[in-house]
């Protein structure tokens, strides 16, 4: 699977079963992301390659670790590393093609905004369950 950013500079490419997607309902994600959440998947480094566009990204990241790396020329949220993990985080909305994606987690419920009256389906934590068993949670 592949994704790019808006204006097409930052792209990269997922190989292998593209793993579930999860939302996290948290201030931060909804600050990043301009909406009720964040959805995204995390992938293995290891099957994750970029494509172009890596000298187009920038980073922001806040004194408590949170971490935005963005497209400089439009300012789409795009791939990064996942702290200090051999893995990255893959915002959704970047990914292309006709592959059905399911939404299977959702993070921070318990910071859900006041207007946020969607319903969830999936697994709901009230905050961030344990990495490992989040990520397994993904490729299952």
């Amino acid at each position: 699977m592949r994704g790019q950013c808006l204006c097409e500079a930052v792209s990269f490419e997922i190989v292998g079963a593209t793993p579930k997607l999860y939302q996290c309902h948290c201030s931060l994600c909804r600050k990043q992301g301009g909406s009720t959440s964040n959805t995204a998947t995390v992938v293995a480094a290891e099957n994750f390659r970029w494509l172009s566009g890596e000298e187009s990204i920038s980073t922001f990241v806040k004194p408590t670790g949170f971490r935005s790396d963005f497209c400089s020329t439009c300012g789409s949220t795009v791939p990064n590393l996942l702290r200090n993990t051999p893995y990255v985080w893959v915002p959704s909305g970047m990914l292309e093609g006709t592959e059905k994606l399911e939404i299977a987690v959702h993070l921070y419920v318990g910071s859900r905004a006041a207007w946020d009256k969607t319903p969830l389906t999936g697994q709901l934590f009230e905050t961030m369950p344990e990495m490992l068993a989040f990520i397994e949670m993904l490729h299952a």
